[in-house]
Formats: structure tokens, C-alpha cells, sequence
């Protein structure tokens, strides 16, 4: 394969609309598809525009992916396994079991990892709804219902308090070293009227559309309706580490105008960019990167 114009790496929102974007500005790219997009986990997202009965994300990359191919989008199905600039311009990248492609410019889309919640129990859960891991995407889901937080020190007590402006059954179970909860932040918590458990869930089991958290000690036993996971993501980011673009410390990609990175030809959008993590987000960034990778090659200005 010659040099194409671009590579897309990574299916979710923001590599899906930049397929789109490239493909009607008939430009020569590649979408290279891992198959582990984060929007796959969303049931229904009720905050999405145009969907005011919302959309399961499964069901949202299904389109999009359709809509990229009907504007002449080659997507191959693997995983990159390194990325690294060629002697006479441009960028290689290798793909998993062999094989490359090169492009005169990257785009890296490929999100973050959610830190998992270590219960078997709670895997079908997250389909169901029960388990969420965005306060922002489904808070309004929750109102007045009896909801927990299991995460760490402050950020977890963060997204606590966040969901307390949906409903007074808030509790806060903190995983980890409960020192790591600034005494600034527990008196928030306390005067929010969020409970707070010094404790990660132990025992769970789902019953009823209700998560229960056994053996605690001394006989409790917790229900909730819904349970938020705030234990943090990983970013996606080794691709972008291999050419020098910049990270933050939480190997989120630091991006400038454009989502440019700090290597010229390589940008950066979705989860993976530092920043809001929504859909209509990364889509907006998928087309702000799609837009300039076709002006720079077309010798448009800045």
C-alpha cells in the first residue's frame, strides 16, 4: 500500500467522524478498528443530540461506522502495535501480527481504559444499567434514587458530591486508603449529607435490580439502585509516547489548536485528549482534526 494521506487509529466517536470527515473530502485513509470502543458499554445515552429517546452506543457506532463506509472509508479490524515517523516524512504504523501502513499523518483516537470494579457480579450489571461510570452522561437517570460511589481520596468524592444535585440517598464508599480523603473534602461530604464509608464494596450480588454490598463486619448489608464507578481510567496513550508528543501526567494527550500534538502530523482526539469525556465531544474534536489533516494537504494556511 502507498502512502496514504492519513491513518485513523482507534473506532469510537472520534475516529468514526473523522472517517467521515476524510471520506467526503476524498481523501486516502485508513481506519484501523481494535473493536474495544469505550461507547460500546453505553445501554442508552439519554444526552446525546438528536436522540431524544436516546441511543444505545453499540447501535450509534453502527451508524457511523455505516456512514464512514458509504463515503469510501477502508477500516481494517486489529490492533496498532507501534507508531513511528518514516526517514523520508511521515508516519509507519504496525499493526498486531503483522503488516503496516504508512501515512503522511496520524490521528490517535484511542481513548481511555476504565479501572474495573473487581466483582464478576457487576459485569452484566453495566449493561443493565446499574453500573455507570459517567455522572455526567446519566446523572438525570438517577434522580432521587439510592445511589453509591465506590473510588478514591477526593476525585471519587468529587463525582459524590456531583450526583448529591440528583438525589439526598448519596453514599460514598471509599476504596483504598481512606487517609487519601482531604479533611476539606470529608466535610463537604458531610455537610452534603453524603454518607461515607471508610470501606470498598466486599460481597456483591445483584437481586432485583438492586446491587447489595455484604459483610462489612458487623452485619449490614448495603442496597443500592445504582452504583458509580469513579476508580479512574487509563489513557491509551503509548502510541503518542513513541513519537514524543506531549502528555500530562495522567498520560492524557496534550493537544493544541486543531488537536494538533506537539509532533507535526500527529493529532490526537476523543477520551484519549485531555479534557470533557463525552461523545458529542470527541466527535467535534474528530472533525476539528479531520478538517486540518485535509487543509495541510491541500497547502492551506493556518
Amino acid at each position: 500500500m502507498s502512502q496514504l494521506d492519513a491513518i485513523i487509529v482507534g473506532a469510537g466517536p472520534a475516529g468514526l467522524t473523522a472517517a467521515i470527515y476524510l471520506g467526503r473530502f476524498r481523501r486516502r485513509f485508513l481506519l484501523i478498528d481494535g473493536g474495544d470502543s469505550r461507547a460500546n458499554w453505553i445501554p442508552t445515552s439519554h444526552n446525546h443530540p438528536g436522540f431524544p429517546d436516546g441511543v444505545h452506543g453499540p447501535d450509534l457506532l453502527a451508524r457511523m461506522r455505516d456512514q464512514a463506509l458509504r463515503y469510501g472509508a477502508t477500516i481494517q479490524s486489529g490492533v496498532a502495535a507501534s507508531l513511528m515517523g518514516e526517514a523520508s516524512g511521515g508516519f509507519r504504523v504496525a499493526f498486531e501480527g503483522g503488516g503496516s501502513a504508512t501515512a503522511r499523518n496520524v490521528l490517535i483516537a484511542t481513548g481511555v481504559k476504565d479501572v474495573p470494579l473487581p466483582f464478576p457480579a457487576l459485569f452484566d450489571a453495566v449493561q443493565r444499567g446499574l453500573v455507570r461510570i459517567c455522572p455526567i452522561c446519566d446523572a438525570y437517570e438517577v434522580i432521587d434514587r439510592d445511589v453509591a460511589v465506590i473510588g478514591e481520596g477526593d476525585h471519587g468524592a468529587r463525582e459524590a458530591l456531583f450526583l448529591r444535585h440528583y438525589t439526598d440517598r448519596v453514599t460514598y464508599l471509599i476504596s483504598g486508603d481512606p487517609a487519601r480523603l482531604s479533611p476539606e473534602r470529608a466535610a463537604q461530604l458531610a455537610e452534603s449529607g453524603v454518607t461515607t464509608i471508610p470501606e470498598a464494596m466486599r460481597d456483591v450480588r445483584v437481586r432485583d435490580d438492586r446491587i447489595l454490598d455484604f459483610d462489612h463486619g458487623d452485619g449490614r448489608v448495603l442496597e443500592f439502585e445504582v452504583v458509580y464507578s469513579a476508580l479512574g481510567t487509563t489513557a491509551r496513550s503509548a502510541l503518542l509516547g513513541e513519537v514524543g508528543a506531549t502528555l500530562n501526567d495522567a498520560g492524557c494527550a496534550v493537544v493544541g489548536a486543531h488537536q494538533r500534538t506537539a509532533v507535526r502530523g500527529v493529532y490526537a482526539a476523543g477520551d484519549l485528549v485531555l479534557g470533557l469525556n463525552q461523545i458529542s465531544v470527541a466527535q467535534a474534536e474528530g472533525a476539528i482534526a479531520a478538517t486540518d489533516i485535509h487543509n495541510q494537504l491541500r497547502g492551506a494556511a493556518d
